[in-house]
């Protein structure tokens, strides 16, 4: 998707905006798992999770190429939310967000800090996401899809520091919602000219992009149902899986359980808090760590934007409700 220097003057713009996270390598995680687990802490991040990154990317090209918009329309569960209204609201833009009832109260509260005009609609992210399409036109605003090539761009710069911060990596397990991450961590690599295993984590409820892989085209299910609200997605974006499908060694899925178990291990481990798509990438790789005896192995922890009620329930050792 990009070239060196199309990353680079993505980081340079970025970190103009927001901070370069730290990629860290635990001895405890490393130890408990028999390998060297390096993790990404995205949740580092202004607003939590790595969302932010493809936020700045975004509104920047769309100053450039739509200097007369008046502001964005789009659909979230949260991060991509908080992300498009910080950079919109920063540029003088309006942000118009739509969420599924029910939505996180917490994830609301810091959209609507960040500038966010919200919107409730629908059952799930996929019910809003046509919503916020539908009122695109007639309030004049730009429809922010959950895949863009810019969106991408910005999120790529996360990889493109992990890959130069850590050292040769064997494989990196990334978390999937509508794809953004997972296909930003393929195009650095990529671009950086390396062979690192990229493989895609998604909720054993939320199977879309599983599937999708092993049908070789999008497959929509009837519900995504699943606490990790980031990966909760029924509809698998196209423009996504052609570039996942191929260059993800493979997708793995895992249950809600073994994700707040992940989630208390990082807690354990390395005292940082995850969200549910935040421990995905662990949760992946424990359920296959026994074979990744003596790897270098990475895993992203997108985002640390879970509810106080839902935090209290992992760390007293039970699993959230979906």
């Amino acid at each position: 998707m990009f070239d060196q220097e199309e990353l680079r003057q993505a980081a340079e713009l970025v970190h103009a905006h927001v901070p370069a996270t730290p990629t860290h390598m635990w001895p405890q995680l490393s130890a408990r798992l028999g390998c060297e687990v390096w993790v990404k802490h995205e949740n580092h991040l202004p607003t939590g999770a790595f969302k932010v990154r493809g936020g700045v990317t975004f509104i920047d090209w769309l100053r450039r190429e739509h200097p007369d918009c008046a502001g964005v329309i789009t659909a979230t569960r949260g991060n991509h939310g908080q992300s498009q209204a910080r950079a919109a609201t920063r540029a003088g833009l309006r942000a118009v967000i739509y969420v599924p009832h029910g939505n996180s109260p917490e994830k609301n509260a810091a959209m609507r800090a960040y500038g966010a005009e919200l919107r409730e609609h629908g059952e799930d992210f996929d019910a809003a996401r046509e919503a916020a399409i539908a009122a695109a036109e007639a309030e004049g605003l730009f429809p922010v899809p959950p895949f863009h090539r810019e969106l991408v761009r910005g999120v790529a710069t996360y990889g493109y520091e992990m890959f130069k911060d850590a050292p040769p990596l064997d494989r990196v397990y990334v978390p999937i919602g509508c794809g953004s991450g997972i296909c930003g961590v393929i195009a650095a690599r990529d671009a950086l000219g390396l062979t690192t295993e990229v493989v895609g984590v998604v909720a054993e409820g939320a199977p879309g992009a599983l599937l999708s892989v092993q049908q070789g085209q999008p497959v929509t299910t009837d519900s995504a149902t699943t606490f990790a609200d980031g990966m909760a997605v029924r509809v698998p974006v196209a423009e996504a899986l052609a570039i996942y499908g191929k260059g993800a060694a493979r997708i793995v899925a895992v249950s809600d359980d073994q994700i707040a178990e992940a989630a208390r291990t990082l807690f354990a481990d390395t005292h940082n808090i995850a969200e549910g798509a935040g421990a995905a990438a662990l949760a992946a790789l424990m359920a296959e760590q026994d074979q990744q005896q003596d790897q270098r192995v990475a895993v992203v922890l997108s985002g640390g934007n879970i509810d106080s009620d839902k935090a209290a329930v992992l760390l007293s050792g039970g699993t959230p409700p979906a």
